[in-house]
């Protein structure tokens, strides 16, 4: 599918659903997840889109909710954060799908046993995301990351129990995240509990866990579109189109208001 048979196909919808991921989608990495900078042209094309009546917006990412709600004040769209585990509706309604008492003792066990393991090391940064916790290692050397990361995956499974969690994966990243922490999971969820009948479905992301939600999306006869990142491009993929940058997403986007 051409970028032109996408513009055809999205703007002939009656409707439109657009599942849009943040990072490495729509804006360029942060150099650690805790770094907040809004950009306004994000945020200007979010608002238009909102603001048309034939398309609904949700923004599926694995920041926190907290962070998402920075990074976008804007009213009328889904924000999904934690992988659709915390979610704000368009009508300003706050929902969680995991009781965090459940999973945080664990998480509070593997916390320290990470710290440790990357104390004393550069290029590595742990996330706290309240209902998950992520290692991220991009900024360490490749030999340094992988023998890290392959301890911080030792360690969960000593300490997480079955069936309760899932571990992520990724470039230089590991992740453990309560079970339903998926974006196909979330995007089953938002369809069934807020029908828009007859919406085109279109998705954009840009790593393993967007690919999760293209089945999704397949299945229910809609399109995917993924920004191709270094680490993603000998993968094999699901996507419909690629995008190589989020600059070009959001010109795409910009285009097809």
């Amino acid at each position: 599918m051409s970028k032109a048979e996408l513009l055809r196909w999205a703007s002939g919808a009656q409707c439109l659903w657009l599942f849009l991921d943040y990072d490495g989608t729509l804006a360029d990495f942060a150099p650690t997840p805790d770094h907040i900078e809004p950009d306004g042209r994000v945020i200007g094309l979010l608002e238009q889109l909102a603001g048309n009546p034939a398309i609904r917006v949700t923004i599926l990412s694995g920041r926190r909710l907290h962070h998402l709600r920075q990074l976008l004040p804007i009213s009328g769209i889904f924000l999904a954060g934690t992988y659709g585990i915390e979610l704000l509706t368009p009508t300003g309604e706050s929902l969680y799908r995991v009781d965090s008492q459940e999973i945080r003792p664990t998480l509070e066990q593997i916390i320290p046993l990470w710290e440790k393991t990357i104390r004393g090391r550069n290029g590595f940064y742990l996330e706290d995301k309240g209902w998950a916790i992520a290692l991220h290692a991009r900024f360490a050397n490749d030999q340094e990351a992988e023998k890290v990361i392959t301890k911080a995956s030792e360690l969960i499974k000593k300490s997480a129990g079955s069936g309760q969690f899932r571990i992520l994966g990724g470039h230089k990243f590991l992740e453990i995240a309560p079970a339903l922490a998926s974006k196909a999971n979330a995007i089953s969820y938002l369809i069934s509990q807020y029908p828009l009948p007859g919406a085109r479905l279109l998705c954009i992301g840009d790593d393993d866990k967007d690919e999760e939600a293209f089945y999704v999306i397949h299945a229910r006869g809609g399109a995917a579109a993924k920004v191709i990142q270094p680490s993603q491009i000998s993968r094999p993929t699901e996507a419909d189109f690629f995008f190589e940058s989020p600059m070009e997403t959001i010109d795409w986007l910009q285009e097809f208001v």
